[in-house]
């Protein structure tokens, strides 16, 4: 199977995990609920999710425990691109070549959508046991969620970002940007698809997280190179909206090319984490080459 088969085999079991809980959820306002299923169903490539699976079968976790841990860290990225687009945020109104949330409703659902899908998440982790998961380690896997979900963690990072807007920042600041705002998500599937694993060892957890925060952040400047070379069509967002948004980004800082060679340097330096792990991490691998070779 391609690295493209096996996201679209992720996709497909995320997607019916989420269809399945969403056809449990009641709401007052139907509209809400639409509102939610539109902003989690709009074509996402579901890489977080695909982390989920990829790490915890590699270690031998339980797949309907994977498939739960996945449906919750899709919520949350998913919550996220909804307040991420508002006009007191990023104001797009263009999110995968369809309408963001607040365009396609209006902004006051789409802030409530967010907080649903938000809630939602961790309503997914804690409503019953996970198969072959302690209940120790179910707490860690929420805590993690979490961490890097707030503060220190996503909305950290969007915080940091939208201060650094317009305003002349370092290399190292923009690093600790990105290490919030998309790493730590990323690094979370990672930890918590380990998490599902019995027997993990700190050791394995711990290039894990080296892995997931240097695929991370060649993730960001892979999109800081798409926002100027790739097209709106396929980016599925306005081409050249970060520079138009007078943000900070890798090319600006090192120029394009160096932007490039940052991201192959990313690429051999997380290739390395794995290689420190007693496992077969092909597939982790194989995404790794995708994330960096993509073309949105």
């Amino acid at each position: 199977m391609t690295i493209q088969d096996d996201l679209h085999q992720s996709q497909l079991q995320v997607e019916q995990t989420l269809i399945n809980i969403l056809s449990t959820q009641t709401a007052g306002d139907k509209q809400l609920l639409s509102a939610a299923r539109y902003s989690l169903f709009n074509g996402g490539k579901r890489l977080r999710p695909h982390l989920v699976f990829l790490t915890g079968q590699m270690l031998g976790a339980d797949m309907q425990a994977l498939q739960k841990v996945a449906a919750a860290i899709e919520c949350i990225h998913s919550y996220s691109l909804v307040h991420d687009d508002l006009p007191a945020m990023d104001d797009d109104d263009l999110r995968r070549g369809k309408p963001t949330c607040h365009i396609a409703f209006d902004e006051a659902t789409a802030i409530l959508a967010g907080d649903a899908l938000q809630t939602l998440a961790f309503d997914i982790l804690s409503e019953q046991p996970l198969p072959q998961v302690e209940a120790a380690t179910q707490l860690k896997i929420i805590s993690e969620l979490a961490k890097a979900s707030g503060l220190v963690g996503m909305c950290g990072g969007q915080a940091l970002d939208l201060s650094a807007t317009g305003k002349s920042i370092t290399v190292q600041e923009l690093e600790q940007i990105h290490k919030l705002k998309t790493g730590a998500l990323l690094v979370s599937a990672i930890t918590m698809g380990a998490l599902c694993a019995k027997g993990t060892s700190q050791a394995t957890l711990q290039h894990l997280a080296e892995f997931g925060h240097k695929i991370g952040l060649a993730f960001q400047v892979h999109d800081d190179i798409l926002d100027i070379e790739g097209d709106t069509i396929t980016l599925g967002k306005p081409q050249g909206s970060d520079v138009e948004a007078n943000k900070s980004t890798y090319p600006a800082f090192m120029g394009l090319q160096g932007a490039k060679d940052l991201t192959q340097s990313l690429y051999q330096e997380a290739l390395l984490s794995l290689s420190k792990i007693p496992a077969d991490t092909t597939k982790l691998e194989e995404l790794a080459h995708y994330i960096i070779s993509r073309d949105h």
